[in-house]
């Protein structure tokens, strides 16, 4: 077996994407998935990762629920527009009922549990808020050395989507954000909206997706909210899965060029709040700086190869 992965996340139609590329990986263990609030309230993310799993005749893989709000400040961000009402276009419904319940004890239990029992280091992939992550890393140290590494989706290096500064995701919890990525207790890798949106499909490449099978159509009968959103973003027929860039680099590690850099999140309250702060000045420079401004190294991913990320995808997500 491959990868010993857990992904933590909020469905989300880029979310569904990228549970499913797991799910149907076979070089993959999915030992579990965690849920957060985000792209909608967490009772529909919990569901909405249930029916994926569902559809992916994965209900072996147990799912719990997680955290309903950030850790310290009340929520600041609203549901994205972009992924509709129930966080899949309104069509949450095409998707098969789940039929094994909701784990006990929430994510936090799940996450210790699996990483407990596991005999190897496993992948963590938080594809929504980072909220669950942090407070995992914070309240079980002794599990630190469980993670082989933590592949964050979020941040943005050129200026964000749910503010001109903040990306989506670290914005709805910058101060989780900051204490993921700038604790160093375990590596990171950060996928910035930046590199997500060099890596997005067309309507072309989806209606092939559509027309591949049973899978591939319900992934894509759940995207006309959000693709109608990204033809507005991008002026262009296509949309960005985001969170599937982040899962494929979780599964098929150095698909993406990273650097090691220095990154802080900002977690002031005024109108840079949630942004990612990367620095990406030679080291010469950095070295001259009198007071380091930011404290924690992140392998930051900087470039992709769309063709073969989008070849992986289809892949994965076409085969019978």
């Amino acid at each position: 077996m491959g990868t010993r992965l857990i992904i933590d996340t909020d469905p989300g139609v880029d979310d569904a994407f990228a549970l499913a590329l797991a799910a149907r990986s076979a070089d993959v263990d999915l030992l579990g998935v965690t849920t957060v609030f985000g792209n909608v309230d967490v009772e529909l993310t919990t569901a909405n990762a249930r029916r994926v799993l569902a559809l992916c005749d994965r209900e072996d893989v147990p799912v719990a629920g997680g955290a309903a709000r950030p850790l310290v400040h009340p929520r600041r961000t609203r549901p994205s527009s972009a992924h509709g009402d129930d966080g899949l276009s309104g069509r949450s419904d095409v998707l098969p009922a789940p039929r094994r319940p909701v784990e006990p004890g929430g994510a936090g239990r799940l996450l210790a549990g699996l990483l407990e029992a596991a005999d190897e280091p496993v992948t963590l992939a938080p594809i929504g808020p980072l909220t669950n992550i942090a407070a995992l890393l914070a309240s079980r140290p002794d599990l630190h050395d469980r993670i082989a590494r933590v592949v964050v989706m979020g941040g943005a290096v050129g200026g964000g989507n749910a503010t001109a500064a903040a990306e989506f995701n670290v914005f709805s919890d910058p101060e989780a954000a900051h204490r993921v990525l700038t604790g160093g207790e375990v590596p990171c890798v950060l996928v910035p909206m930046d590199v997500t949106y060099r890596c997005a499909v067309t309507a072309e490449w989806l209606a092939g997706l559509a027309a591949s099978g049973p899978v591939g159509a319900a992934l894509h009968a759940l995207v006309p909210d959000y693709l109608a959103h990204y033809r507005k973003a991008l002026g262009a027929d296509a949309m960005v899965i985001h969170d599937a860039v982040a899962v494929a680099e979780a599964i098929a590690p150095g698909l993406l060029r990273t650097e090691s850099l220095p990154v802080a999140v900002e977690t002031s309250a005024g109108p840079a709040r949630g942004a990612t702060v990367v620095d990406r000045r030679r080291s010469e420079v950095r070295g001259e700086t009198e007071v380091p401004v930011l404290g924690g190294r992140v392998d930051v991913a900087v470039d992709a190869d769309p063709d073969r990320l989008r070849a992986l995808l289809t892949e994965r997500l076409a085969q019978p």
